[in-house]
């Protein structure tokens, strides 16, 4: 090998190294230009709320707001309580962690204690596929096919009512709660398990007492993470719910959402700058802070677990 070519391999080398380090600067530059995009989003997501709600309690009390049960927007002498949006976004949440807490825990149960390598790979996909179906697509399956049935049970059932999208939400948060808490009872070390089955104990007290203490803190932060995916829910309620806005806890009766209230406004039954206009502000406002408390739940839960687990 001649010296020249020696030469031109070192300037090689050395070119590539301050590419190199060229793109070792740069990536952690793209990196947090990516993370501040998404901190300037929610800033400006909260900047928008508390703007525009601004103008809705100059006309409306904060008191009349979270006190009062009466919601008549549109009528000669307008009201405008939360209340009973409030009570049907949480009873349908309530109705739909009925049904996802029990069947969702008995998937991952299953999965992750019974179910072979092969059979986990096959069925785990096949739960998660819920979770990619289009929430209108539940909307109409509730309307369409979901309250037809019940109806033949409960007669009493109105074409528009809250059980049958609180049972459609169920399952859609279903793979939310089975795919998260089998992630956790899948990380309980093996030992533990290994270490109760030498003492003779059962796989089902090895399941009980074992591991699903072991994988609480995971479980609960599944279960406050599909809470408050039901919460936020717009499409399935907007379509099966109705819009009654009363303040009943009779299921079978009509009621509406914070949400499905969002989508009537903003559907033009209200006039831009109008006390109406702004008051889906006050009401997304107050959706925001649901939503955050319970993300901040499930962060605090998730955190302590890892802490735990360490």
């Amino acid at each position: 090998m001649t010296k020249r070519n020696i030469k031109k391999m070192i300037r090689q080398k050395s070119t590539n190294a301050d590419w190199r380090k060229k793109g070792e600067r740069f990536v952690p530059a793209f990196l947090f230009s990516l993370t501040l995009i998404s901190i300037l989003t929610t800033v400006g997501i909260v900047y928008i709320l508390i703007g525009e709600s601004v103008h809705f309690f100059r006309e409306v009390s904060i008191k009349q707001f979270f006190l009062s049960s009466q919601l008549k927007p549109l009528s000669n002498e307008p009201s405008f309580g939360v209340l009973p949006l409030l009570n049907g976004t949480l009873l349908a949440t309530a109705i739909a962690l009925f049904i996802a807490i029990p069947i969702g825990l008995a998937i991952a149960i299953y999965v992750s204690e019974y179910a072979s390598e092969t059979t986990r790979k096959v069925v785990k996909p096949l739960v998660e596929i819920l979770a990619g179906i289009p929430t209108i697509v539940y909307g109409f399956f509730a309307f369409t096919f979901v309250t037809p049935i019940l109806q033949n049970i409960i007669p009493s059932l109105q074409a528009t009512n809250l059980l049958s999208p609180g049972l459609v939400m169920g399952i859609m948060i279903i793979p939310m709660i089975a795919s998260l808490s089998e992630d956790a009872l899948h990380s309980v070390p093996r030992t533990i398990r290994e270490g109760a089955y030498g003492l003779g104990a059962t796989k089902l007290e090895v399941i009980f007492h074992v591991a699903i203490p072991n994988a609480l803190s995971g479980i609960v932060a599944a279960i406050v993470l599909a809470t408050s995916r039901a919460i936020g829910e717009t499409m399935i309620v907007t379509i099966a719910s109705g819009s009654s806005k009363q303040l009943t806890f009779d299921i079978t009766q009509s009621m509406q959402t914070m949400t499905a209230y969002i989508v009537e406004v903003t559907g033009g039954d209200a006039s831009a700058g109008s006390t109406v206009y702004y008051s889906l502000y006050a009401v997304a406002l107050t959706l925001f802070c649901f939503t955050l408390i319970m993300n901040l739940v499930a962060s605090y839960i998730s955190h302590t677990w890892k802490t735990t687990v360490k």
